[in-house]
């Protein structure tokens, strides 16, 4: 059993639903702290939810850094579900035809290993590198996200910390580790619009307004704007076209015979880099506004649009998957969002790089051991390259 897998597994057995970590973070900075990382714990969050947070870091000693490496991820999972549908305890790692089976095998205790024991492995071969290497770890990654990983981030950006570079271990793969990396994300904007009517009996529409009716016109123009990506001012080769979804509508007393006095609706944009919330904002009330909607408005962003263009970072990974899989791989920015939208506020390169994501969240999560090592090795290959790049 590789030292990848047994820490692996380690972290598995560990029931550590948001916000609680469970002691995995103590797991992790025991080990670290044996390579010369120095550890700092950063707990926030209210007393009913206290979130952990991990912030370690080791700089060189022989010469003085000029680059700084961060893998970052959480050690946080979602809720098992119904624990009678898994096949073996969520939470006793447990192998089965070539697979690891648990509550974060694959998001991604998995991954997190896999950066502890590339760190152990580079150092054991490179005690003195160039680079300084840093672990950021969060337990609110699947929860709300406002204690862990920004908290971080705000921090060290207070601190005037300098982060090059940033790999974080989401799961990325479709079907082969190594075949898709993020190289950005989408960014997240919820808007909950109220649409104001008058309630009346259904028989007598002069003496009532249905909102349903005033908002219908303007409903259509935006999602027609949808089409041929028309929010965005111009088109983008990493990013697909911003869209404008609705996921929720409400009206209505229940009763078939009244026009109801409101309508609620819940919708998302999704949007690139060509976009930008102000840009989406108004183009929305400019409709509304147009087709003389009674309404009131507000907007929650859950998260700016993130984009590394090929350069250091990109084609180092790009190299170590190459030569460590054979894989000329895919880069994208389709999918959620991740921590990587707090963590691109201070840091210029920015990748995910993870296991295949297709049980993430599932009943019966969990990994293909084969692919343990090549995760571990893709990690080591990237420090090695950007590790060498310094050293000239």
């Amino acid at each position: 059993m590789s030292r990848t897998l047994q820490l692996a597994e380690q972290l598995i057995s560990r029931p550590s639903v948001t916000p609680d970590d469970a002691g995995c973070q103590q797991i992790l900075g025991e080990r670290l702290a044996k390579l010369g990382f120095t550890l700092e714990t950063i707990e926030s969050g209210p007393a009913d939810f206290q979130v952990t947070n991990l912030w370690a870091v080791r700089r060189p000693t022989a010469a003085k850094a000029t680059k700084t490496l961060v893998f970052a991820g959480h050690t946080d999972v979602v809720p098992t579900g119904p624990v009678e549908q898994w096949t073996s305890h969520p939470f006793t790692p447990t192998h089965r035809d070539g697979k690891l089976y648990g509550r974060g095998a694959c998001d991604m205790k998995t991954s997190v290993a896999a950066f502890v024991t590339s760190i152990e492995e580079f150092l054991q071969a490179q005690p003195e590198p160039k680079l300084t290497l840093a672990l950021l770890l969060t337990s609110d990654e699947e929860g709300p996200g406002v204690d862990g990983t920004v908290v971080v981030c705000n921090t060290l950006a207070a601190r005037g910390e300098v982060i090059d570079y940033c790999i974080v271990g989401e799961p990325t793969a479709v079907e082969r580790c190594g075949d898709m990396i993020k190289n950005g994300r989408r960014g997240t904007m919820s808007g909950k619009l109220t649409v104001k009517g008058v309630q009346g009996h259904i028989a007598y529409p002069h003496l009532a307004k249905n909102p349903v009716h005033a908002v219908a016109p303007a409903l259509a123009e935006l999602v027609a704007i949808n089409t041929a990506g028309g929010w965005d001012g111009a088109s983008n080769p990493y990013f697909q076209p911003t869209s404008w979804q609705i996921s929720n509508f409400h009206s209505g007393t229940g009763a078939s015979n009244v026009i109801p006095g409101s309508a609620v609706i819940d919708f998302n944009f999704r949007f690139s880099t060509e976009s930008t919330p102000e840009s989406l904002q108004q183009r929305v009330h400019a409709v509304l506004d147009t087709h003389k909607v009674d309404y009131t408005l507000a907007w929650t962003i859950g998260g700016l649009p993130f984009l590394t263009t090929p350069g250091e970072l990109v084609t180092a990974v790009q190299d170590a998957i190459r030569d460590e899989t054979g894989i000329e791989t895919e880069l994208s920015t389709s999918g959620g969002t991740s921590d990587a939208r707090f963590i691109a506020k201070i840091c210029r390169q920015v990748v995910e790089l993870g296991p295949v994501n297709a049980s993430i969240h599932k009943i019966d999560e969990h990994i293909d051991v084969a692919e343990i090592e090549t995760l571990k090795n893709l990690y080591l290959r990237t420090i090695k390259r950007l590790d060498a790049a310094l050293a000239g």
